[in-house]
């Protein structure tokens, strides 16, 4: 019987000439692909001004209120990965705080408008996560506001390609570090006194940061030393039930790189991930959510969860 219906099936399908297609290749052959139009911006660069826009309201995805009650704070929260993950954050149930650049407002309002679309309140601080004071300020409010702390998301990054050391400048490396690693350290510090047994801290980090990259020297140091502090940090606050996690992602597709890179290396970004293309901002943002959720990761601490496009190659 079942040898019969699948021949009917077979029988019908050249009838039409119409296959069945599986949705998992489709929304792959939707996502743009390499050649991207060649564009540069200024650093921050804003997620208003890539092209194509990159893709974070997740459509598909199907909330299950694994994150009802908490608070989140996401420096860079304004566009990229941080929008993405805000989003996702509160279509899980929780309210958002966004920490970003002044330049980066119009991006930050965009989220702040996706978050409360999702029936969350969503708290902007613009600000640079370099200065201690301004994380301390940010989060002090944010507990006084919000009520509590559950979910720290590192995200802010500079990044600037260089093909030489001579063109890395010691300002750029100051830059760097103190933006990429420093500002981790500084939220840390800040929000320690208000995350209590179940919260969660998420760094996030990058594949450059596990195998190197000759055009990003300092970036990619800065991210090795993220996974290294993920990792002591979750040895440290594993007994106060704090976990400590890192996501290492390949190339995605936000404003952080049309600012880091000449136009014509733009063009061709993530076209050599096996994928053929980068990520999109929505496929990165649900890692954040299961990282964040005592209902799908308690045991999981101390770990750099790599997310490259079909890479295989990551340390």
């Amino acid at each position: 019987m079942a040898t019969k219906k699948k021949s009917a099936a077979r029988s019908a399908r050249k009838s039409t000439g119409k296959t069945k297609r599986d949705p998992m290749v489709q929304r792959q052959s939707s996502y743009p692909q390499p050649p991207m139009p060649k564009q540069h911006q200024e650093s921050p660069g804003l997620e208003s001004e890539v092209h194509p826009r990159p893709r974070y309201r997740a459509p598909e995805y199907r909330a299950a209120g694994k994150l009802i009650g908490k608070t989140a704070i996401i420096t860079g929260g304004d566009s990229g990965i941080g929008r993405a993950v805000a989003l996702l954050y509160a279509r899980e149930g929780a309210d958002v705080a966004l920490m970003y650049l002044p330049e980066e407002e119009s991006d930050a309002l965009e989220t702040q408008r996706a978050v409360e679309g999702e029936g969350r309140k969503a708290l902007l601080f613009a600000g640079d996560v370099t200065d201690s004071a301004f994380c301390r300020e940010a989060v002090d409010e944010t507990v006084r506001v919000l009520g509590r702390l559950d979910i720290l998301v590192n995200n802010a990054a500079f990044q600037k390609n260089q093909e030489s050391i001579d063109d890395v400048t010691e300002e750029q490396w100051d830059k760097t570090f103190k933006t990429n690693i420093y500002g981790y350290f500084y939220m840390v510090k800040a929000a320690m006194p208000h995350l209590k047994a179940g919260a969660c801290i998420i760094n996030t980090g990058s594949i450059t940061g596990l195998e190197g990259e000759a055009t990003l020297l300092d970036y990619a140091a800065t991210k090795g030393a993220i996974h290294a502090f993920t990792k002591s940090l979750a040895q440290m606050l594993v007994e106060k039930k704090i976990r400590v996690n890192a996501v290492a992602p390949g190339p995605v597709w936000t404003p952080l790189n049309t600012a880091a890179k000449p136009a014509e290396e733009v063009a061709k970004f993530g076209a050599w991930t096996p994928m053929g293309r980068p990520g999109q901002p929505e496929e990165i943002a649900p890692t954040y959510v299961f990282l964040a959720s005592n209902a799908d990761s308690s045991f999981i601490t101390g770990e750099v969860i790599s997310l490259l496009g079909g890479d295989v190659t990551a340390a």
